[in-house]
């Protein structure tokens, strides 16, 4: 007899029964895929209340069950949940050589002989972080400034995911900004995201989504890499 599944419900074979025999069990992995389908399925307003008990009735799962997803996604799982979206880190790509950069003083530090004989190397380098917004893949490309022992970044205008960083930015410090006018708007993002098969997003979600990219796009990995490519340059 085929299941009830209004809301298209991935198949999932359970494991068992628990001690009680009160609900299903099933695999981490799977697990993990019912923790997801709560955030990732769209759902009309009006079914909402409808649709938790739906998905504990189609796997024959209780609210402990639940609990128990949300601690192994928490635990094992390569993404994150940020509203009603789905984001991974992808891998990362140098797409040049470093360029070194020339330091100009500013105004406090000119006549500073201790400052101007203190060799500082700076570097450019450009390079890419792949993310997937609810597996869809997206390239985030940026220009990484190392200079001495710090870093910054500076993100480039072109996919949906640079957009959105500029638009976030653009709204905290528009007075900061030239051309902050320029930025898209929440309803353009939002029709590219759509164009991609990405639901819409609101204000909330794109700060949670690109504060989680700013602090993705460099790891341990890249940061290795980076300190043999800077090696090799000094």
């Amino acid at each position: 007899m085929t299941k009830h599944n209004p809301y298209n419900f991935l198949p999932l074979q359970p494991t068992g029964r628990n001690e009680t025999n009160t609900a299903n069990t099933y695999a981490p992995e799977d697990m993990i895929k019912i923790y997801e389908q709560q955030f990732l399925i769209q759902v009309p307003e009006e079914e909402l209340t409808e649709f938790l008990p739906a998905l504990k009735a189609f796997y024959d799962i209780d609210n402990h069950t639940l609990d128990v997803s949300a601690i192994i996604f928490d635990a094992i799982a390569d993404s994150a949940i940020i509203y009603n979206h789905k984001i991974k880190v992808g891998d990362y790509q140098i797409l040049g050589e470093l360029i070194e950069e020339a330091i100009e003083y500013d105004d406090d530090n000119k006549g500073d002989e201790s400052a101007e004989n203190e060799e500082i190397q700076a570097y450019t380098l450009e390079c890419q972080r792949t993310f997937f917004i609810n597996d869809v893949e997206i390239p985030y490309h940026f220009n990484l400034f190392i200079y001495g022992d710090g870093y910054s970044t500076l993100t480039k205008k072109e996919t949906v995911l640079e957009k959105m960083y500029w638009f976030v930015r653009g709204r905290f410090e528009e007075d900061l900004l030239d051309g902050a006018e320029d930025n898209d708007s929440l309803e353009s993002v939002n029709a590219q995201l759509v164009s991609l098969g990405i639901r819409e997003m609101d204000l909330t979600t794109v700060d949670e989504i690109i504060s989680y990219v700013e602090g993705s796009i460099i790891d341990d990995p890249m940061v290795d890499e980076l300190n043999k490519l800077l090696d090799d340059a000094e």
